[in-house]
């Protein structure tokens, strides 16, 4: 993992730091320490920083600190320490204090006793020795994930001297970041430069607070545009928990990181070190899904796949919705001109893997008023609900037709 703010604060010789605030973003990662000299630090910031505020090359009342403190959560810092004494800044505000507890920015106090070179020396020293041991175990992940290595024993050694934790079973997440190029058509290239690496901080941050709150943690790779994950997976309700983790944290980023998209892939649980390589495989071909039908997935499981694994692999997208338009055409165009129910009787229908009761309790209608929707969707698909062929043709083109961007089912007009 990197370098946190809490980590700082454990370091030899820093024990005068006090933490004042922000205590909920203690796991926010350090990249380097950055020494504020300007009134603002948004445009001299680019996520990830541990931001300190001396207050002798430029005046520092309640106002100033208040806008960086809003400043440095807005850019993704990983805190701030504001120095006291009595020459420059005498104390810390209480409201600065409030804000930054609010907003869950880690605030520290240093004394200016405490001189600046011991600080920066220990940090960067900290730092360096984080990269290296993060980038040995990068590299034996790296090797597990690809499959790339000759003795297995050997480098679960390795694994082991370097206190990696890969006695618990794991299912892989396969993370990618699109929509740079649209990011850097719409806006000047130095601030949409600006605002991917901050989207990429801001991701790789709340990606490693995810994986520490799910336990067992292993850092995510970063490969270009993909993230890999490596989550704990013992058993079916691991999985299930990790993909309800997931799917918040990636509902979460996507608003975020707009107009940016991440997409995700995961693979079957219970995968152990020597099959790690086939579990970034399932990932893969789950993301894959998960990209081909962008507008209601964004997330897909391997083990959801199914006949989407098919459908993925269609790159012309013309033939998937010709396809529902042959087969469900009609039905759309009804319930375009009237109360939509016959497309949510044929959801239902399926649900219920054809139980008429359950099925009209789940659309809270009668069962005779089920039975004449069916018999009206059998008359304008030209479709038998007792020909196996018919039902796999409809079953297909309403698994296209849930995937497909939102429309509406009621005439605008």
């Amino acid at each position: 993992m990197s370098l946190r703010v809490a980590d700082v604060l454990a370091l030899p010789g820093l024990q005068s730091l006090q933490l004042r605030a922000g205590a909920a973003g203690l796991d926010n990662p350090v990249r380097w320490p950055y020494v504020a000299e300007n009134e603002g630090i948004a445009d001299w910031v680019m996520g990830g920083e541990l931001i300190f505020v001396t207050g002798i090359n430029h005046p520092r009342n309640e106002a100033n600190l208040l806008q960086l403190v809003r400043e440095g959560h807005q850019r993704v810092v990983a805190g701030l320490v504001i120095l006291t004494g009595e020459e420059f800044i005498q104390h810390i505000p209480r409201s600065v204090i409030n804000e930054a507890e609010h907003l869950g920015l880690p605030l520290l106090e240093q004394p200016y006793q405490l001189k600046m070179v011991i600080v920066t020396q220990a940090i960067g020293t900290a730092l360096v020795e984080e990269q290296v041991l993060g980038r040995s175990r990068q590299h034996v992940l790296e090797q597990l994930l690809e499959g790339d290595y000759r003795s297995l024993e050997v480098l679960l050694q390795r694994a082991k001297n370097l206190r990696l934790p890969l006695a618990v079973p794991r299912q892989v997440a396969l993370f990618k970041l699109e929509g740079g190029e649209r990011l850097f058509s719409t806006e000047p290239p130095d601030q949409a430069e600006r605002q991917l690496q901050s989207h990429r901080q801001q991701l790789q941050r709340q990606l490693e607070q995810s994986l520490s709150e799910l336990g067992d943690a292993l850092a995510p790779i970063c490969q270009g545009e993909h993230w890999i994950a490596l989550l704990p997976a013992r058993d079916s309700q691991h999985e299930q928990r990790n993909r309800r983790a997931m799917m918040k944290l990636l509902e979460q980023l996507n608003q975020q990181l707009a107009p940016l998209r991440l997409f995700l892939g995961l693979s079957d649980g219970d995968h152990r070190p020597e099959h790690y390589a086939h579990g970034l495989s399932e990932a893969r071909q789950a993301l894959v899904a998960a990209q081909s039908f962008p507008e209601r997935l964004g997330l897909c499981s391997f083990n959801e796949l199914g006949v989407l694994e098919l459908l993925g692999a269609i790159r012309d997208r013309t033939l998937l919705d010709r396809f529902v338009e042959n087969i469900l055409g009609a039905l759309i165009g009804d319930d375009s001109r009237h109360e939509p129910v016959l497309m949510p009787t044929l959801e239902a229908w399926f649900h219920e893997n054809g139980n008429l009761a359950l099925a009209a309790q789940r659309l809270a209608v009668h069962r005779n008023t089920l039975g004449h929707r069916l018999q009206r969707i059998e008359a304008l698909t030209g479709c038998s609900f007792d020909d196996p062929h018919d039902r796999l043709n409809i079953a297909v083109a309403l698994q296209i037709w849930r995937l497909s961007p939102p429309r509406s089912t009621r005439n605008s007009g």
